[in-house]
C-alpha cells in the first residue's frame, strides 16, 4: 500500500486546521508541508510560524520540504516549528552532508529532493544516508501543474539501486501532478509516498480521494 501526504500549499487557508483534520481522519500518513523563498523558486509559501501553530493545533507528521536556496541556515526554525521530517534540494547551495547531519541532530528524519533537470543518478550517493528521496515530477514552485513522464524512469532507477544497497524499503516520494491517473504508474516504478495537493482539496470529496490513493 501507498502512503499518502496530502499537499497543504492546495488546501484553504483560511480553513487550514480543519483541512487538516480531514486528510488525517481520512487516514492520510503525512502532511507535506512546502517552503517556499521566493529566491530558489518564482513564488512564497509558508514559513515557520504557520508550521508552528498548525503543528500545535494538530499533532501530525509534518512532512517539510523546503525549497530555499540556503536550507541548512533555516533548519533551526523548522525542526523548533515541529517538522517530523524535512527534505531539502540536492540543486540547493547549502552542503549536502552537513544539512543532513543537521537535521538528524534535531531529531527530525532526513529526505534529499531533485528537480525535473537533475537526474536520478544525483542521489545515489545519499540513499544509505537519508529516510527519504523526493523526486519533482514538476517544477516546483506552484500547484496545479502537469506530471512529467519522466519521473517514472527516475523512480524505477531510485527504487532499484536503493534494493542494490540494502535499503529496499526507502521511502520513495513523488510529487507533482499526482491523481487518478499518474499515482498507480508512480507506484509501480516505485514510489511509495504520494504527495497530492490539488487532487485531494479539489476534490468533492477529499476522503474518498485519499483512501483511494492508500489502496495503491
Amino acid at each position: 500500500m501507498a502512503m499518502i501526504a496530502p499537499s497543504l500549499l492546495s488546501a484553504d487557508f483560511a480553513h487550514l486546521e480543519r483541512d487538516c483534520r480531514t486528510c488525517l481522519d481520512a487516514g492520510a500518513d503525512f502532511l507535506h508541508f512546502d517552503v517556499m523563498d521566493g529566491h530558489f523558486v518564482p513564488n512564497i509559501s509558508f514559513g515557520a510560524p504557520v508550521l508552528s501553530s498548525i503543528s500545535k493545533a494538530v499533532p501530525a507528521f509534518y512532512d517539510v520540504h523546503l525549497m530555499l536556496t540556503d536550507p541548512l541556515d533555516y533548519l533551526p526554525m523548522f525542526l523548533k516549528a515541529g517538522a517530523s521530517m524535512i527534505t531539502f534540494h540536492l540543486e540547493a547551495n547549502s552542503p549536502v552532508q552537513e544539512t543532513i547531519d543537521a537535521i538528524h541532530a534535531g531529531g527530525a528524519k532526513a529526505g534529499v529532493v531533485i528537480k525535473p533537470a537533475t537526474p536520478a543518478q544525483a542521489a545515489f550517493e545519499w540513499l544509505d544516508k537519508v529516510e527519504m528521496v523526493l523526486v519533482m515530477s514538476v517544477e516546483p514552485g506552484f500547484g496545479g501543474q502537469k506530471f512529467q513522464p519522466a519521473a517514472l524512469e527516475k523512480l524505477s532507477a531510485l527504487r532499484e539501486q536503493a534494493k542494490k544497497i540494502g535499503r529496499p524499503d526507502l521511502l520513495l516520494q513523488v510529487d507533482g501532478g499526482v491523481d487518478r491517473t499518474t499515482a498507480p504508474l508512480c507506484v509501480a516504478a516505485g514510489a511509495n509516498v504520494l504527495v497530492a495537493g490539488s487532487a485531494v482539496f479539489g476534490a468533492a470529496d477529499p476522503a474518498a480521494e485519499i483512501s483511494f490513493y492508500k489502496g495503491l
